[in-house]
């Protein structure tokens, strides 16, 4: 392309980006996006605890409100996404050390840790669930 011919295109004629035309989704470009999301989640999960906090500081009344808010069918589905959150961005974070010591690049074994970080956020939030809910039948 000749140069007058780029300088007269504007920005609008630009392409987009290639992974948005061209890359085939796969395991490590979702691990990627989950660990993402996963990290400003908990961020979520921080205002969670620290709404928490205030309100075992404002009394009785204020703690025991929040803990019915926490215990509503929302508070029980953003609690338990908070778990998995926490469990999954754990994993992919170990995953992230093993590659820091320059392990773990191959392809299927970066496709296999991937699926493995994403099955344990899952099936251990779902076990820590589980258990609790045993327990709180235990106490009974």
């Amino acid at each position: 392309m000749s140069d007058a011919k780029a300088q007269a295109r504007g920005p609008q004629d630009r392409p987009m980006s290639p992974h948005l035309q061209v890359w085939r989704w796969h395991v490590t470009m979702l691990t990627s996006i989950l660990h993402r999301g996963t990290g400003m989640a908990l961020y979520v999960g921080l205002l969670v605890v620290a709404g928490w906090v205030v309100a075992l500081a404002a009394g009785a009344d204020a703690f025991n409100a929040y803990r019915a808010l926490l215990a509503s069918p929302l508070g029980l589905l953003v609690l338990f996404g908070l778990t998995v959150a926490f469990l999954y961005h754990l994993a992919n974070g170990v995953r992230h050390l093993v590659w820091d010591s320059g392990k773990g690049f191959e392809p299927k074994t970066a496709d296999m840790t991937g699926w493995a970080a994403i099955v344990f956020g899952v099936v251990a939030a779902v076990l820590i669930w589980i258990i609790a809910f045993l327990g709180m039948g235990a106490g009974q």
